[in-house]
């Protein structure tokens, strides 16, 4: 997300904070090369010019110069005025409207516009408990409506069908109609792209917008699109009244200056943002948070909710009562703590949103050997057999070359991987009788962060 910009800015917010007195000269200077870092990110020139002078005049003014803190406050302001660029807090998709109410998904061929359409419908479904129909007008790329076909049904939403032998205006109305006899919720559009923007492109969605009048028209836009992206916004913004933003792939952007830039050249706050290939890979997009992971202070708050939308409470709850009964922790425990990490979204997603000052040293890490490194563990377990997982103390040589064979593995990784079953079932006998909040009391808050965090490189999991 945003790697090269969000190492420059938080390699500046460190040396900011550490400014005990701030002055024009040295506030020149961090400006420099925060607006070199934003350009390199190929945020747009007229947004990085308007953006740096509201963080100078603020700078110089009182609220910096009086500040005890002056350094943090200098941080704080930049923040702030990042959040104000991006549309500062939440935008809500709007569904005030007569049902079904419409939305209209506009952009450009491969932005992500079908998979992003599933998502949201996903989104509707789960978050405001609606029912959703979705319908492709897409009737030139290949296989473009089995596409949105398959991403629908993946989304437990419905799929009105159409064929590349209608025209989209004919799709859009009889999906309407469908959608209005049928009492659904929502009617998502998703509309055809091209690989560039053409005047028989903005001739139909023109067409289309007329005759659905939708409640919502929103702009998918690829996040590693860069200037491309800004050019595709003008044009779009030209055509249509747009009424939202989509980001998508944002997970894999290397510079980060869509999200700065798009919001200000269409005028369209961002609504959602794609942070994943995943059908649930959809986020409703808050500016403030999204401000705080460019700078490299992380995302908490999103972090806590990818860990709760992933842990399997039912689970959760039995293995606590395990532990409390006397029960041993076994290699299924083990097993299953492993399969908690891949619902979770991996490693590198839960990194993502922590602090920089705490994930460092795991940039150093292979995050993609790691996971390989988890799923690995997960193969020789599954190699066991019931009864050696129930009782791994069964486990000696030839069982071990067994397990080995049948994991495509070496002995020694059954080996290391049996060793450190050992130090988890070690740590599990301490939390057992209220053991985990001694553990913790003794550890100390930060203490226990860096213990997990390996003392602040790639974090030492259990697995």
């Amino acid at each position: 997300m945003a790697s090269a910009l969000t190492d420059k800015l938080s390699r500046l917010v460190k040396e900011m904070r550490g400014q005990a007195r701030i002055t024009e000269s040295n506030v020149q200077d961090m400006l420099r090369e925060v607006r070199m870092a934003l350009l390199e990110a190929d945020v747009a020139l007229p947004v990085v010019r308007d953006f740096i002078a509201r963080v100078k005049d603020k700078a110089l003014g009182q609220e910096v110069l009086g500040s005890l803190k002056p350094g943090q406050a200098l941080v704080g302001i930049v923040n702030a005025e990042l959040a104000a660029i991006m549309g500062e807090g939440v935008a809500d998709i709007n569904l005030n409207a007569q049902p079904p109410a419409i939305i209209l998904m506009a952009g450009l061929q491969g932005a992500g516009k079908t998979t992003t359409t599933a998502k949201l419908a996903k989104h509707l479904i789960e978050k405001r408990k609606k029912k959703v129909l979705t319908v492709s007008g897409d009737v030139y790329r290949p296989a473009a409506i089995e596409q949105l076909k398959t991403v629908t049904a993946q989304a437990g939403a419905e799929w009105f069908p159409s064929t590349p032998d209608q025209k989209p205006h004919d799709i859009a109305v009889a999906a309407l109609d469908y959608a209005k006899k049928h009492y659904f919720d929502v009617l998502l559009v998703d509309t055809a792209g091209r690989l560039a923007i053409d005047e028989l492109l903005m001739a139909e969605i023109k067409d289309l917008h007329a005759t659905l009048n939708p409640v919502e028209t929103l702009f998918v836009v690829d996040a590693m699109q860069g200037q491309d992206a800004i050019n595709t916004a003008k044009a779009f913004k030209e055509a249509l009244p747009l009424t939202g933003i989509v980001l998508t792939k944002l997970d894999g952007d290397s510079r980060g200056g869509a999200a700065l830039s798009v919001r200000q050249i269409t005028g369209a706050p961002i609504k959602f943002a794609g942070v994943s290939e995943k059908i649930d890979g959809l986020e409703v997009f808050d500016a403030q948070r999204h401000a705080q992971r460019v700078l490299g202070m992380g995302d908490i708050v999103a972090l806590v909710e990818q860990v709760t939308k992933g842990v399997d409470m039912d689970a959760a709850q039995k293995m606590a009562e395990k532990l409390k009964s006397g029960d041993g922790f076994d290699l299924n425990d083990f097993l299953a703590q492993l399969q908690q990490m891949k619902q979770m979204g991996g490693l590198s997603q839960l990194m993502d949103k922590l602090p920089s000052e705490l994930t460092a040293k795991a940039g150093q890490v292979d995050m993609d050997k790691a996971e390989r490194e988890i799923k690995r563990k997960e193969g020789i377990i599954c190699s066991m057999t019931l009864k050696e997982r129930k009782h791994p103390a069964l486990i000696k040589a030839t069982r071990k070359k067994r397990i080995a064979d049948g994991a495509g593995v070496q002995v020694q990784d059954v080996n290391r991987l049996l060793k450190e079953f050992e130090q988890m079932q070690t740590m599990m006998k301490k939390m057992k009788g209220g053991g985990l909040m001694k553990m913790m009391k003794r550890m100390g808050g930060m203490k226990a962060m860096k213990g997990m965090m390996g003392g602040g490189g790639m974090p030492k999991l259990p697995f």
